[in-house]
């Protein structure tokens, strides 16, 4: 053991001037690599220099002075970027995308113009439209927005009655939101375009939440109603229509037909008034023989008299008359 801690390491002989070189070696590989960044595809390149504004570059691989006199900060101008409000979906790519979970509850409770209250989630997604406004104009303008949209909601869903904001009002309150939001934005020069604002779930508060349900379950069964009624209508009443327009032209048809037979019937007889002018013997016995001719076929029995006969009693055989009646 003594022999081997004894042994010595053999002295490398280092000048003055390999100690240069290497150093010199190591600050021209550190500045080469220093001098050189590149700026991803979906984000512009905010240089600084000597802590000042400088320019913003474009994607790709640039050129700085090293030794700290340049330094780049990344603003993804491409990328769309959201901020959630009552709640939190993981993987967030914005640093205030979300808050606290304590502070959720907090965030949606909102009074409504009603004096009532609900529990309104949202999220707002927006692009970075001006790095220079974003960096240096207003002072974490993460948070800033944050507030910013806290107190626009708050107003809108302020102006509005507790039904309005659970039912039929969301694509309003959306709407007005993200109008009103843009607006501040550009009034605090924050270099942000508000692109979408959107409701996720809006409840009433948890005391009334049971009541409430019960209320939409009324409305929901009150429309189911009315539109079982409304398609029991739309089959009872075109098939009514459909019998009235049969009725009516069965009816024109069996008017213009009593008709059409009324006024044949009527030119018959003025054809026959004619005739009857003309030779009213002639017309009259003719008459006389159509009428027979038409009525004895339907008589069985049948007696012919002469004019001479005195009596038509010896004639008759009314045993078999009456049996043939029975």
């Amino acid at each position: 053991m003594n022999d081997k801690s004894n042994q010595s390491f053999p002295d490398i002989p280092i000048s003055p001037r390999k100690i240069t070189v290497g150093i010199g070696i190591a600050l021209a590989v550190y500045l080469g690599f220093s001098s050189f960044y590149t700026v991803p595809a979906e984000s512009v390149g905010v240089v600084l220099r000597f802590g000042h504004y400088h320019d913003v570059v474009d994607p790709g691989l640039h050129f700085k002075i090293p030794l700290g006199v340049d330094s780049v900060t990344e603003v993804p101008v491409e990328r769309q970027l959201k901020e959630e409000f009552g709640f939190g979906t993981p993987g967030a790519t914005f640093t205030e995308q979300v808050s606290g979970p304590r502070e959720w509850e907090l965030e949606t409770t909102i009074v409504t113009g009603d004096l009532n209250t609900a529990l309104v989630e949202w999220v707002i997604q927006f692009r970075i439209e001006n790095a220079f406004d974003f960096l240096f104009k207003v002072r974490n303008p993460g948070d800033a927005l944050r507030d910013v949209s806290e107190s626009v909601m708050r107003e809108v869903v302020g102006d509005r009655t507790v039904d309005e904001v659970l039912t039929i009002g969301r694509q309003d309150i959306e709407a007005s939101a993200q109008t009103k939001m843009q607006e501040v934005v550009n009034l605090y020069e924050m270099g942000l375009r508000i692109d979408q604002v959107q409701l996720k779930n809006v409840n009433p508060p948890k005391p009334v939440k049971a009541s409430f349900d019960e209320v939409n379950e009324a409305q929901q069964e009150r429309e189911r109603m009315i539109n079982v009624a409304r398609g029991e209508y739309n089959q009872a009443v075109p098939k009514a229509r459909g019998t009235a327009e049969r009725s009516i032209q069965a009816a024109e048809g069996y008017a213009l037909q009593r008709v059409n037979q009324a006024e044949g019937d009527a030119a018959k007889f003025k054809a026959l008034l004619a005739e009857y002018v003309k030779a009213p013997q002639v017309t009259k016995r003719r008459l006389y023989l159509e009428t027979m001719q038409e009525v004895l076929p339907a008589v069985k029995n049948k007696i012919v008299l002469d004019d001479k006969a005195a009596s038509v009693l010896p004639l008759l055989q009314l045993n078999a008359i009456e049996g043939e009646g029975q």
